[in-house]
């Protein structure tokens, strides 16, 4: 029950619940929905977003697996490939149909699923292939970039520059002045300077999603990570302590996520589904292997062990948006047909774990190793 768990399972149950019960009872699902979605997507996902920036905060850090330019380079340049590719796509779509409508959702197949991604990359590649790495790092700059997107692209309503920044300079000198204090608990930087951070956001007509990722970079953490994703059980940094005590709380956060907002009708599916579905499985492995291609053009190097038979794969993979794609669809638009059909489009995009199984048997990539 655990690894179901810790494998993001609940928030497939989620989903997987709200599909089901939109398409057999609408009405009763939608009262739920709406009297849920402010709590779960606007308070709740604070958390999740905050682990997010926990693993950006680490792996950029001294001895973390970003902080050197040149491990940092290539993944950080495929991310944004793999994220201009998706939005170019989506945009020619848009336009050459002539739904100008869909245009505010063009970041929507931009995000990559980490978890999802991961465990993908796990079963089509093997849990030692060098390529896996790479895929995590590339998505911990996807989360980095598509965290700046939500707050520059999508705002929650009018937007008060002066008030949010009048704000967030209270909450980040309150983190400030408790990381000088050393504070070793990670309570008062949560519940002093986020819930500060928090209204600044909300007050200030920015997603109050991301309150606490301008707070979690003064948490006290240790000076090396051990590692992408890798837990550390007996670290009893601040930051590493918010990780331990957030991390099963925040996957019964994504449960009621999936189930405030994956209730799609089946009738929902349209020309938006499509047009997100097609941007983000088409356009995730052309930006990520043509960006990777031009940095070892200016002379940068692929990862040791990764192919470009591995590279596509790999590109197929970070297709599965899921998650975030349907946080930033639920940010894009209102309810309706055209959130209906993206967040259709989000939810399939599972599919590219399909399509990396057959491409990988297509390609010939040996799992677990080095294709040849």
């Amino acid at each position: 029950m655990r690894r179901f768990i810790d494998n993001s399972g609940l928030l497939v149950a989620g989903a997987a619940v709200a599909l089901v019960w939109a398409n057999a009872a609408h009405g009763s699902y939608e009262r739920l929905a709406e009297s849920l979605r402010f709590v779960v997507n606007d308070v709740a996902m604070v958390f999740f977003f905050a682990l997010a920036t926990k693993e950006v905060v680490e792996a950029t850090a001294p001895g973390g697996a970003l902080h050197s330019p040149r491990r940092a380079s290539v993944p950080m340049l495929a991310a944004v490939g793999g994220m201009a590719g998706p939005a170019l796509i989506y945009v020619a779509i848009a336009l050459a149909g002539g739904m100008p409508e869909l245009l505010r959702g063009w970041a929507i197949p931009c995000a990559t699923d980490i978890a999802f991604s991961y465990l993908v990359a796990r079963v089509v590649l093997g849990p030692k292939h060098p390529g896996i790495p790479f895929l995590l790092l590339l998505a911990i700059a996807d989360d980095a970039l598509g965290l700046v997107i939500l707050a520059a692209f999508y705002p929650t309503g009018a937007v008060r520059p002066v008030e949010f920044v009048l704000l967030l300079a209270v909450a980040i000198g309150i983190a400030a002045w408790l990381r000088r204090g050393r504070t070793r608990n990670f309570w008062p930087y949560v519940a002093g300077a986020g819930l500060v951070s928090w209204v600044a956001f909300f007050r200030g007509g920015l997603h109050p999603a991301l309150a606490l990722v301008p707070i979690v970079p003064f948490l006290p953490h240790a000076k090396r990570d051990p590692g992408l994703f890798v837990e550390a059980p007996h670290a009893h940094d601040p930051l590493n302590a918010f990780e331990h005590w957030w991390k099963l709380p925040v996957q019964v956060i994504l449960f009621f996520f999936g189930l405030v907002n994956a209730g799609v009708p089946v009738s929902g599916v349209g020309p938006g589904t499509w047009t997100v579905l097609v941007a983000i499985v088409a356009g995730k492995p052309i930006g990520i292997v043509l960006s990777t291609a031009l940095c070892v053009a200016a002379g940068l190097h692929k990862p040791a062990g990764v192919t470009w038979r591995d590279m596509t794969v790999l590109g197929i993979i970070a297709g599965i948006g899921f998650t975030v794609a349907l946080f930033f669809a639920t940010a894009a638009f209102p309810p309706g047909e055209l959130l209906d059909q993206t967040k259709m489009g989000a939810l399939l995009s599972f599919g590219a774990s399909l399509l990396a199984m057959a491409a990988a048997r297509v390609l010939r990539v040996e799992r677990s190793g080095r294709a040849g």
